[in-house]
């Protein structure tokens, strides 16, 4: 069975993760398959938005670390020494990169867990959206090994060093509620309002000028680790991409008619 179930409607490409009895974990076949939507979806000139949510009850509750570290029927042994290594770039950390590399913008919308790999997938995305009650978790300590897939970079970017050594260090879950006052998602709303929330982001960032958003989430994401004058250099390349697309004219036109545009996303 897909571990991940891809549509598309509309330019947006909405990303399931779809094993709700393992509360939509991620082993190694929905990695990869993961991995290869998201390559995918950032040749395809025809998409505008991508959103990634979770079957059922939850997002995703990170990488099945119970089905990928035992023998099986598909798997007669276990992975022999060396095998995180081997696996881990091309699969978690390839995802984490992929999303933060991406020229679209990305919602997420986070019910129930959202923990190790979920929780940085629901952070790399641009605006996520989650629960009141949803739970970010970074479970890595009380399992007896450190984090991947990003945490030790995100979460300081995100919320700082204190709080974040409070999720890393302690493990502690933090709600829907406090990590949209903590500034480590966009906002939390009733669960009820949850899918309606997410709907809308998807619907305003699907007219926009996709050009100018997918250059300017990257600009940010880069500029995280690059000097001011490395910041400036990139900023005057993209300003010279998006000026040359469809929509600046447009935005252009409509500015100069006082009308709202009609952002085509070329």
């Amino acid at each position: 069975m897909s571990g991940v179930v891809a549509s598309t409607a509309d330019g947006v490409l909405t990303l399931t993760f779809d094993r709700p009895q393992r509360r939509n974990s991620l082993d190694h076949d929905a990695m990869d398959e993961l991995v290869g939507h998201l390559e995918r979806a950032s040749k395809d000139d025809s998409l505008r938005v991508i959103h990634l949510t979770g079957a059922g009850e939850h997002f995703c509750s990170g990488s099945d670390w119970v089905s990928v570290n035992k023998a099986g029927d598909t798997q007669p042994e276990k992975p022999r020494t060396g095998g995180i290594v081997r696996r881990t770039p091309v699969q978690a950390h390839r995802i984490i990169e992929l999303l933060l590399e991406v020229q679209l913008p990305i919602v997420a919308s986070v019910r129930g867990f959202a923990a190790g790999l979920g929780c940085h997938m629901a952070l790399a995305a641009d605006l996520t959206v989650a629960a009141e009650d949803a739970l970010f978790w970074e479970p890595f300590s009380a399992r007896g090994f450190t984090p991947d897939s990003g945490g030790t970079w995100l979460l300081p970017r995100l919320v700082g060093v204190a709080r974040a050594k409070r999720m890393l260090l302690l493990g502690e879950q933090v709600s829907g509620t406090v990590a949209a006052e903590w500034g480590l998602i966009h906002a939390a709303v009733p669960e009820a309002d949850l899918d309606a929330a997410a709907s809308a982001l998807v619907g305003t960032l699907a007219s926009g000028p996709t050009v100018t958003l997918g250059l300017t989430r990257q600009l940010v994401n880069r500029g995280l680790e690059a000097t001011l004058a490395q910041a400036l250099t990139n900023e005057a390349f993209a300003l010279e991409l998006s000026s040359r697309s469809e929509d600046f004219k447009e935005g252009l036109a409509a500015f100069k008619e006082k009308r709202s545009p009609d952002f085509s996303g070329r």
